[in-house]
C-alpha cells in the first residue's frame, strides 16, 4: 500500500512539473508583439508601411528640351502645413531620425556635393552650451557643458529645391523635388526681430523617398487616412511660396525687392507671378 502511494505521488509530481513547464513556456516564449494584441483602433494599420515606392520614369537627356529650377519655402505656420508641426510625429523629428540612422546621405550644400560626416551631423542636430551651476558641497559656482537637442518647435520653415522640365517624348511638363532642408531661425528676444536663418542640412529627396514612405502623416480630417510623407510630397499636398528661380545672376526674390516698407508684399506678389508664368508656359504648349 505504501509503495502504491509513493508511485502515485511521484506520478502526480511529474505531471504537475510538466504542466508548470508548459504554462511557463506559453507565457515566456510567445512571439506575438504587444501591438498585435492591443490594437489602438479597429484594425492594425499597415497600408502605409506596405505601400511600395513608385520608381521614377527613365528620362533621356535628349528628351528634356526645357528646364528651370525653383527654390521654395514651406512655412509650417500655414493652415495647410499643420501636419509638419504635429506633436505626435513632427516632420523635423522624422528628418532627425533618418539622418541619425544613416538611412540617407546628409549634405551641407544645396548642390549635394559636400556630404556631412556622422560627427558633423551630430553637431548640426545638437547644440553644446555652457551653464553655471552651484555646487552644494564646495559652495562654489562651476561651469558645466550641456548638450541640448534642437527642439522641433524651433523649426518653423523648410527649404525645398525642385526642378520643372518638359519631356518631349511624353509631351508633358513635370516637376521633381531634389532636396529638402530644415531652417533654424533665431529671434532677438528684446526686439522680436529675426537675427539669422540657417539651413541645418540638405537631404537628397529622390533617396529620402524610401524612408519617408514608412512614416504616416497625421490627418486632421481622417485618422486612418493612409498617407505617408512620400505621398504628401509626391502629390504636392502642401503650401509654399517661391524664394528663387534659376537666373543668370543667381538673384533671389528678396534681392530684387528690399529696402522699403512694401518689400515683403512685393516679394509675395513676385512669387505668385513666377507661379503664373509657369502655369501659362504649360498652357501655351497646347492649341485649343
Amino acid at each position: 500500500m505504501l509503495k502504491q502511494l509513493l508511485i502515485l505521488s511521484f506520478s502526480f509530481g511529474l505531471s504537475y512539473l510538466s504542466f508548470g513547464q508548459v504554462e511557463s513556456q506559453i507565457i515566456t516564449e510567445s512571439g506575438t508583439p504587444l501591438e498585435d494584441i492591443y490594437v489602438d483602433g479597429v484594425v492594425k494599420r499597415t497600408l502605409v508601411e506596405e505601400a511600395p515606392v513608385i520608381e521614377y520614369d527613365h528620362v533621356r537627356e535628349a528628351d528634356v528640351v526645357w528646364e528651370r529650377r525653383m527654390w521654395r519655402l514651406i512655412d509650417t505656420r500655414e493652415k495647410m502645413n499643420i501636419a509638419f508641426r504635429s506633436p505626435i510625429k513632427p516632420f523635423f523629428s522624422i528628418l532627425r531620425e533618418i539622418a541619425e540612422n544613416g538611412d540617407v546621405a546628409i549634405f551641407r550644400d544645396e548642390n549635394f556635393t559636400e556630404p556631412l560626416t556622422v560627427e558633423e551631423i551630430d553637431q548640426k542636430l545638437n547644440r553644446v552650451d555652457t551653464t553655471v551651476v552651484w555646487d552644494p558641497d564646495t559652495y562654489e559656482e562651476k561651469v558645466q557643458v550641456v548638450r541640448n537637442e534642437i527642439n522641433w518647435e524651433d523649426i518653423q520653415q523648410f527649404r525645398m529645391k525642385e526642378v520643372w522640365y518638359f519631356d518631349k517624348e511624353l509631351s508633358t511638363l513635370r516637376s521633381r523635388i531634389l532636396g529638402i532642408g530644415p531652417v533654424l531661425q533665431s529671434i532677438d528676444p528684446d526686439t522680436g526681430e529675426l537675427k539669422y536663418q540657417e539651413v541645418l542640412f540638405w537631404i537628397y529627396y529622390p533617396e529620402a523617398r524610401y524612408p519617408l514612405a514608412r512614416y504616416r502623416v497625421q490627418n486632421g480630417d481622417n485618422d486612418i487616412a493612409p498617407m505617408s510623407w512620400y505621398d504628401l510630397f509626391e502629390t504636392r499636398f502642401f503650401a509654399s511660396y517661391i524664394l528663387k528661380e534659376s537666373n543668370p545672376l543667381d538673384l533671389r526674390v528678396k534681392d530684387v525687392f528690399y529696402g522699403y516698407d512694401r518689400a515683403g508684399i512685393d516679394q509675395l506678389l513676385e512669387s505668385e507671378k513666377i507661379k503664373a508664368e509657369l502655369f501659362n508656359f504649360e498652357h501655351d504648349l497646347w492649341e485649343y
